[in-house]
Parts: structure tokens; C-alpha cells; sequence
């Protein structure tokens, strides 16, 4: 468009304005009948709708708050059956200083500067239609331009000011909670002071309201949990010093009357007895109520084996405080499961399973259970007979196995029995048993075989310590095995023999979103060097929960060329895992190192190491792991699959 042509059209803008002008100062009846007469059908007649970009200048943290909430920001992209008219936007933009000091309130900020103009104005009519034709086609102007260029712009210039931090608080407590204080009862003035010092709010932080709602929750949480169901706030008070910049929280907690437990009464029950249950509680009539007490009884149910699903409450009522009963329900399993499976184990190889359980075999009150794993290197049967619950939470336990294991150039065959007794708590697993194992080792590329069996007394003992048993991320668990025996072998001296075993994983946060992990394992037999014990007593190395990056068994001492179990272990691991995004915090990444190696002396263990990457999906039923590994031993990639959690 030439300069002549640009000021034709802008004269003609002026022209019409001036037309549109006039004629609006006429006063005939006629214009207004007819004004009338075509309001019915006329769009121009309703109310323009108001189109406005907003800008919003704050504080990065406060601008999601101001975006999301301010109700400016929210017509402003609004669909136009839902948008605003002018005079409505005017409204809004009076009562957006309002809105965004109390918006800040919430976040501790009480004396703000807030400051909202117009930028530019709107244009209307056939005038702004024709002003935006006419920039289209100005030099280096484009239609997406020249529309943001006449829609106005609303600013909202924030400045937060100074924050209120919490200048004191107070916590008092009435009931009988604190009546047990008042007369010096150890464990009402133990939890009284733990309360003063886990409230959220301390003095010198700083105040929003989502944090004291949040440290009152957990507060009366807290007290419910620990003997006080009935637990209810009396007052709540946070006086706010605008000038000062600070807060007073003053709070009243009555914690009603101490919850003792009363009888269980059990619903759900029809295949399995009562007995099965009750065992398994350890509290009695009149123990004090301890939310944790009965979270740890609802675990070892579902553990059991026997049931779907398993839900504890007590009544909160105070009338029945002294002897609240416990509610018991239950959704039990089928009386027989079978389950048929196909899998790969990267340590070895492809398999089909299949499994069967009963468990109320031949009518009485014992579990079986029967496995059976068939691939190309291991062939397994394994079968378990377990009792019902005990007293003291013991099960007697009678199993065996039968397996055939190919590894890189030795077949081990070999079979086992047990009968012994299983206790399994809150934090530690105990298992008692007398063993006897049986092992035949074939070497093809040396055409040798040996053959050897075992007698042995076992215990082995677990402890866990952690934030979650199947997510961990942090604190530490701890499997602890010994034996001691009597072998024979067809190779080697008979005689006897002791066996320890030692796994130790920790679990801790690394600063924000990341998390690290080490584990230290060791085992030793102790016996003359002369002494054959079975294959399957000794130690080797490698796999995916040994050393990354080396197949299944294949670190050893190394006799005439092959591989060998040792009667020594060292292996140690560390990594370290962060989320991949916010968006998807069930999936992480991580990288991590390993070593280790099996020998048959302490100075001749030189460990192999393995490092790489990996992905997790923390999955509902454990850590699934894919994991990249180097072994720089054999200079070789390895992939790696496994899920849950060694202990």
C-alpha cells in the first residue's frame, strides 16, 4: 500500500466517525421507532463482548496463585457464550486490587502494593474492523500482530511486600490427656512434648494458611492415633500483626477420654476359623489404642495367605472408651488358586510356571503350596506346608525342592527338605529349621562329577527399619543367616561345618527428588579346606541382585579353567535414582555401581566390578528394574530384569 492510498483510508475512518457522529445528534421520532422496529434481529443491539490480554507482573511464586485464581485471568480466554461486556470487564478490573490482596493472605503476604492499569484502549464498531485491515497490510505487519496491536492490555503490577513469619505459638491441651500429665504419668508427658515439638509452624517460619490448616490436621491426626480417637480441636486462633509481619497461633486441643481395646469381633469369616485371626492380634481387653498397634495386626492378615483383603477399626465413641471393640472384616481368598505363568529371568532365561495353592488342605489348618518352573537352564518344583497361626505368632513350616540348574558350563542338581518353625512381626522375620540338602555337580568339559549331602541346623533372622517395606527410600534392613552341620561328599572328607550369611541395604534422601541406595552383603563357611559341603551351601556371584553386568552365577574361584563355587562372598552396591518428571513420579532413573566376587579364600577374593544405568517403576507391588550394565571383567553389556525388593 502506498503512503497516498494509507492516508486515503485513515481520511475515510475520520469521515465515517464523523457521519456516525451526526447522526447520533438527531432527534426524529423516526430513528428511534425504527431503532425499535430492528432491535429484534440485530446482533449490534446485544452488548459487545470484551476482548482484553492480561499481563501479571509478581514474584515468581505468586504468579500461578494470581493466574489461576484472579478473575481477570479467568474470563480472559473464556469461550464467548461465557465471556464478559465491557461494562463487566470494568467491574472486574475495580475489584482486582481486592481480589489479590486476599488471594496473598492466604500465602502470608498482608501488605501488598497493588497497582492494575490499562495499557491501551479498546476500539469498537466498524472503526477497529477497518483499523485492523488497514495495519494487516502495513510493512511487516501480520493479521496475528495487527489483532494483539488493538486488543487492550490489562497490567497488574504486585509487589507482595514483607511475609509474616509465626512469632509464637501456643499449644494447650484439656481431657484427660492432659489430666494423665498433671499427674505425672510418663507417657502423657512424653506425648505432650512431642506434640509441642512436631508442630509444623514454629516460631521464625514463615505463615500461610494451607500450612496452619495442614499443622492442625496433622496435630489432631497425631493425638487419634495415639490413644485419643475422639480427639477434637476446642479453638484455633492465628492473630495477625499486618504491621508487624507477624502471627499468633494459639490453640486448644480437648483429647477426650484414653480408647482402650475391647473384644474382636470378627465379620467375613466362612472357609477359615476364628483361631486364625485372633492369633495373630497382639494386644488383649484393656490395651491402650494405638492406631499403628492395629495397622500392624491388618498387615499380618493380609500376609497371612488366607485373605483377600483385611480392614480394622475400633468405635469411636466415648461411651465405649474403656473397652472400644475391635471390628474385624474380612474377604477371604478361594479355598484353591492356580496360576499358570510365562516370564524371562535375565538371570535365567525364559520360563513357564505354574503354581498351586490350598489352603485348607485335608481339612485342617495347613496351607500347601506346590511351584513348579520349567525353562531351558533351571527346572524347579517347590513345596511348602505351612500352618495356620500359633500361638505367638509362630507357624510350623515342613517344604522341599527339587531343582536342575544349567549355568555357563556346569549342570548342579539337586534336592532339599525342611521342617522347622516361622515367626513373622511388625519389623523381624525369624525362621527356625533342621535341613538336609543333597547336591550332584557335573562338570561336561571336564567330565567329572561329585556328589555331596548335608545335615544342618538353621536360623535366619530379618529386620527391617524402613519408611515403606515395598518402596523403601529411606532407613535400612538387615538378613542375618547361620547354620552349623555335618557333611558328606564323595570327593572331599566328611566332617562338620558352620555357614553365616549377612546381607545389609540402606536406604536415604539425597537433597531434593534424589535418592540413594548401598548394600554390603558377605558369607563364609567354616570348615577344614579338606571338607566337602554341597554346592548349593557355597557362594558365587553375578546376577541381578549380586553384580550387574555378569551372568547368573558365573563369579567364582576358577579351577582348571572353570567357574567353582567358593566359601567366601563379598558384594557391595551403590546407586543412586531420581523421578524422571514431576508429572510421573512412579517412574525414575538411575545409575549405580557394583563389585564382588566369590572365593574360596579371603586373599584371593578379587572383586569383579559392574556399572551402569537403569530404569524404575515403583509399581503398587514393588520396584520393577531394567537395568544397562558394564562388566568390566568380561567387556561385555548385560541386561538386567528383576522386581521387588531382596531382603
Amino acid at each position: 500500500m502506498t503512503a497516498r492510498a494509507l492516508w486515503a483510508a485513515l481520511a475515510a475512518v475520520l469521515f465515517a466517525q464523523l457521519l456516525a457522529g451526526c447522526a447520533s445528534l438527531g432527534s426524529g421520532g423516526a430513528d428511534k421507532t425504527a431503532g425499535k422496529a430492528a432491535a429484534p434481529g440485530a446482533a449490534a443491539s446485544s452488548p459487545e463482548r470484551a476482548e482484553y490480554r492480561l499481563e501479571v507482573q509478581a514474584p515468581e511464586a505468586l504468579r500461578p496463585l494470581l493466574l489461576n485464581y484472579l478473575d481477570l485471568a479467568r474470563f480472559q480466554n473464556a469461550p464467548a457464550t461465557e465471556g464478559i461486556t465491557i461494562a463487566e470487564l470494568d467491574r472486574l478490573v475495580a475489584a482486582a486490587p481486592a481480589q489479590v490482596r486476599s488471594l496473598l493472605e492466604t500465602e502470608g503476604y498482608f501488605n501488598p502494593t497493588v497497582k492494575v492499569e490499562r495499557v491501551s484502549a479498546p476500539q469498537s464498531g466498524a472503526a477497529a474492523k477497518l483499523m485492523g485491515a488497514i495495519t494487516s497490510k502495513l510493512p511487516g505487519a501480520t493479521p496475528a500482530s495487527a489483532a494483539a496491536e488493538s486488543t487492550p492490555l490489562l497490567r497488574v503490577d504486585v509487589d507482595p511486600g514483607p511475609r509474616v513469619t509465626v512469632s509464637q505459638f501456643t499449644l494447650e491441651v484439656t481431657g484427660v490427656l492432659n489430666d494423665a500429665a498433671l499427674a505425672q504419668d510418663a507417657n502423657a508427658i512424653r506425648q505432650l512434648a512431642a506434640l509441642r515439638k512436631q508442630w509444623t509452624l514454629q516460631p521464625g517460619q514463615p505463615f500461610r494458611q494451607g500450612s496452619w490448616s495442614d499443622a492442625k490436621t496433622s496435630t489432631l491426626a497425631r493425638v487419634r492415633a495415639e490413644g485419643y480417637p475422639a480427639a477434637a480441636w476446642g479453638s484455633t486462633a492465628a492473630k495477625v500483626d499486618a504491621q508487624a509481619q507477624t502471627a499468633a497461633l494459639t490453640l486448644v486441643l480437648d483429647s477426650g477420654p484414653l480408647f482402650r481395646l475391647g473384644a474382636i469381633r470378627i465379620e467375613g469369616l466362612s472357609r477359615y476359623d476364628e483361631d486364625s485371626v485372633r492369633r495373630l492380634a497382639t494386644f488383649g481387653p484393656g490395651t491402650p489404642y494405638d492406631d499403628k498397634l492395629l495397622l500392624d495386626y491388618q498387615e499380618r492378615l493380609q500376609k497371612l495367605g488366607l485373605f483377600e483383603g483385611a480392614f480394622i477399626e475400633i468405635d469411636p465413641n466415648p461411651a465405649t472408651a474403656d473397652a472400644a471393640p475391635v471390628l474385624v472384616r474380612i474377604k477371604e481368598l478361594p479355598l484353591q488358586t492356580a496360576t499358570f505363568g510365562a516370564g524371562y529371568s535375565a538371570n535365567t532365561g525364559p520360563r513357564i510356571t505354574l503354581e498351586h495353592t490350598h489352603r485348607n488342605v485335608f481339612g485342617s489348618r495347613w496351607v500347601a503350596k506346590n511351584k513348579f518352573e520349567l525353562g531351558p537352564d533351571q527346572k524347579l518344583w517347590q513345596g511348602d506346608l505351612t500352618s495356620h497361626p500359633l500361638e505367638g505368632l509362630y507357624r510350623n513350616l515342613v517344604s522341599g525342592s527339587v531343582s536342575n540348574l544349567r549355568t555357563t558350563d556346569q549342570v548342579l542338581a539337586s534336592w532339599s527338605a525342611r521342617v522347622g518353625r516361622t515367626q513373622d512381626t511388625s519389623r523381624i522375620e525369624r525362621l527356625y529349621y533342621i535341613e538336609y540338602v543333597n547336591a550332584r555337580l557335573s562338570t561336561p568339559s571336564t567330565a567329572t562329577d561329585s556328589n555331596s549331602d548335608a545335615v544342618s541346623g538353621n536360623y535366619n533372622w530379618v529386620f527391617r527399619k524402613v519408611d515403606n517395606v515395598l518402596l523403601p527410600t529411606q532407613g535400612y534392613t538387615l538378613s542375618a543367616q547361620a547354620a552349623v552341620g555335618y557333611a558328606r561328599s564323595s570327593t572331599a572328607d566328611n566332617g562338620p561345618f558352620g555357614r553365616g550369611y549377612g546381607r545389609l541395604t540402606g536406604y536415604w534422601p539425597l537433597g531434593k527428588s534424589w535418592y540413594g541406595s548401598a548394600r554390603l552383603e558377605l558369607g563364609q563357611i567354616f570348615t577344614k579346606d579338606s571338607v566337602g559341603v554341597p554346592d548349593t551351601l557355597l557362594f558365587r556371584a553375578g546376577g541381578d541382585d549380586s553384580v550387574r553386568g555378569y551372568a547368573y552365577r558365573s563369579l567364582g574361584p576358577v579351577v582348571s579353567g572353570t567357574v567353582t563355587s567358593g566359601r567366601m562372598l563379598f558384594t557391595g552396591s551403590v546407586e543412586v535414582a531420581r523421578p524422571i518428571s514431576a508429572s510421573r513420579p512412579a517412574f525414575w532413573w538411575a545409575v549405580f555401581a557394583d563389585a564382588g566376587n566369590a572365593a574360596n579364600r579371603w586373599s584371593d577374593l578379587h572383586p569383579a566390578y559392574g556399572y551402569g544405568v537403569g530404569l524404575r517403576w515403583r509399581s503398587p507391588v514393588g520396584p520393577l528394574r531394567l537395568d544397562l550394565a558394564y562388566g568390566e571383567q568380561v567387556h561385555a553389556f548385560r541386561v538386567h530384569l528383576s522386581v521387588g525388593i531382596a531382603f
